[in-house]
């Protein structure tokens, strides 16, 4: 009971953009990295390293690695590319956190932290495709 009462706590880090899932799990300050994993480490084909069965795969990885340091409950922030280029994550970002409640962790919060521009750079001009 003494262990339910004070759970340890951690940071669940998700970089998902259209192409790959990155998951990084910290401590709570966010300074120490407890675990990594990318949609290239569990999926050898390069076109599929985004998709939402690649997320799954590396939210179990994540969760293992977190019941194995003891942490059962998480914090998640979810990023996307951000900037100039797209500011919705990709699809193994939904993927990544429904499969981390499904492994037993617990989620406290779910924070969008994508960067977004306050007038930046210009965006590159669109492709001039041929005319029918």
């Amino acid at each position: 009971m003494a262990a339910d009462a004070n759970p340890k706590v951690g940071l669940v880090h998700i970089f998902a953009t259209h192409n790959n899932t990155i998951m990084l799990l910290t401590d709570i300050t966010g300074a120490e990295t407890l675990a990594k994993c990318s949609g290239g480490i569990v999926i050898k084909t390069q076109h599929k390293e985004g998709s939402p069965y690649a997320a799954m795969k590396i939210a179990e990885i994540i969760a293992a690695k977190a019941r194995e340091k003891g942490i059962n409950t998480v914090h998640v922030r979810v990023r996307a590319k951000g900037g100039i280029r797209p500011r919705n994550p990709g699809q193994g970002a939904e993927a990544s956190i429904r499969s981390l409640t499904r492994n037993g962790i617990r989620i406290l919060s779910i924070e969008n932290v994508t960067p977004a521009p306050h007038d930046g750079t210009r965006k590159k001009k669109k492709h001039r495709s041929k005319k029918v």
